[in-house]
């Protein structure tokens, strides 16, 4: 089966697009920059091109005049070259009185009334525009005129300024790939540090390597070594108690397999009825056990599920208290114990109901089985000055007093992989918050707590 195409976004690309988004605007500020500063520059090199010209006409020596609408025609001199930039002046050069003494070029006749200086005017039926540039002589004895068209003068500066940028334009795909390989070959080192976590392997407890140079990464590798060390605990305590509830298991199983055996093997009336019972008592109790061991199991699944999937909603700590101290009544009752709880009227959080119920139900069921008939067992609750809200169970199973006799004070642990509290401590895991063994109150032998932070709900009950 073939795999599909990651559609991701590549951060090659995110760069790249990037950088040559900002190298594009730049580029084009720059170009628009440096297209008009070569339409300014090439106006005003033909600006100093019309005066240059009047400077000269006004030092030749010119007799005689024209007559009136009569042009001097500008003809190429054989073998001269035409040059790219040549232009196609026209000059008029009048006397003292304004007679026309000279003109040349193919620009309508302008009027003697212009004022000295650069200007712009319209000349001839057509009112074409012209650059002229006018002067009189010193001794104001002749004053000259020299013209272009404004069109030709702007086509020439076009085409300057086009010349200045177009270097530019041909060499922005350039300066693109040139960044597409500098971003791919920066991008190595980031590559290199991928392959590498991605040839981990976590059953050897391998770290990814401190050998990477560049200082940017070191933040990267010491968190994606800090998650492989807490992955390798996990893993660690998984595995530990795979193997505590495997030999826990085995125990109760291969005793049910024995006892059926014998009473599967037994000739008919050879075993008499208390050996039976007895024998059937054990099986139940193996059974018992079994069952009780699955069923912790089942609940710290179900409690290893931290993240959840509806988000955290207020709970009433107190409330949950209550509840399941109602709920546990009968049982203690039946075993001659105390159940209470000492708590405020109200004492909020914010989390999983279920899931809390879970861990406060393990406490008080882990109080009910490992203690002496006639235990005093409370459920506290409250809040630090920290804003903490703590809730603890506490009891006063190891106090001696005469009250209970050895084979009581001596019973085992019914739960002595303590899934309990593995359940419970996973829960407050997933609630950021905290579980452990408490100093207990007055009175009492043994307290667990379990802390979080308080939604600042809490009235006095």
């Amino acid at each position: 089966m073939s795999t599909a195409p990651d559609r991701r976004p590549s951060l090659i690309w995110h760069l790249m697009a990037w950088m040559l988004g900002a190298l594009v605007v730049v580029w084009a500020s720059f170009v628009a920059l440096g297209y008009q500063t070569g339409v300014h520059e090439a106006d005003e090199l033909t600006d100093g091109h019309l005066a240059g010209v009047a400077a000269l006409v006004l030092n030749l020596e010119v007799a005689g005049a024209v007559g009136q609408g009569a042009a001097t025609p500008v003809h190429e001199p054989p073998g001269l070259m035409a040059h790219d930039y040549q232009q196609s002046l026209s000059v008029a050069l009048w006397d003292g009185s304004g007679r026309l003494i000279s003109r040349t070029g193919d620009a309508p006749e302008p009027s003697f009334d212009t004022e000295q200086g650069f200007a712009t005017l319209r000349l001839g039926p057509e009112r074409r525009a012209w650059r002229s540039f006018t002067q009189w002589s010193r001794d104001h004895a002749r004053k000259v005129s020299v013209m272009i068209e404004l069109q030709e003068r702007d086509e020439l500066a076009d085409d300057i300024a086009g010349q200045m940028v177009e270097p530019g334009l041909w060499l922005l795909p350039v300066v693109a790939l040139a960044l597409g390989l500098a971003i791919r070959r920066g991008m190595r080192p980031l590559n290199e540090l991928s392959r590498e976590v991605e040839r981990l392997d976590l059953a050897q407890a391998e770290r990814v390597s401190h050998r990477h140079a560049l200082r940017e990464f070191m933040p990267v590798v010491n968190s994606i070594n800090t998650l492989l060390d807490r992955q390798q605990e996990a893993l660690e305590r998984e595995r530990s108690l795979a193997n505590e509830v495997a030999h826990e298991l085995r125990t109760p199983l291969a005793s049910i397999a024995l006892q059926a055996r014998a009473l599967g093997d037994a000739p008919a009336g050879a075993m008499d009825a208390p050996a039976q019972r007895q024998a059937l008592a054990q099986i139940g109790r193996d059974a018992l056990h079994a069952g009780h061991v699955l069923s912790q199991l089942l609940a710290l699944a179900r409690a290893g599920r931290a993240m959840l999937a509806e988000p955290p909603v207020p709970v009433d700590l107190a409330a949950l208290a209550r509840q399941v101290v109602a709920a546990h009544a009968q049982a203690a009752w039946q075993r001659d114990c105390s159940l209470s709880v000492q708590a405020p009227e109200a004492l909020g959080v914010m989390g999983n109901a279920v899931l809390l119920e879970l861990a406060l139900r393990n406490l008080v069921e882990n109080a009910l089985k490992h203690t002496p008939h006639g235990t005093q067992i409370e459920v506290q609750a409250g809040q630090g000055p920290d804003g903490e809200v703590w809730l603890q169970v506490c009891d006063d199973g190891r106090r001696s007093d005469g009250r209970r006799d050895g084979a009581e004070r001596a019973a085992a642990p019914v739960d002595s992989l303590h899934l309990g509290h593995e359940i419970v401590a996973r829960v407050l895991r997933a609630h950021q918050g905290s579980f452990g063994e408490a100093a207990p109150p007055e009175g009492f032998t043994t307290c667990y707590r379990m802390g979080m932070p308080g939604t600042g709900l809490a009235a006095a009950g």
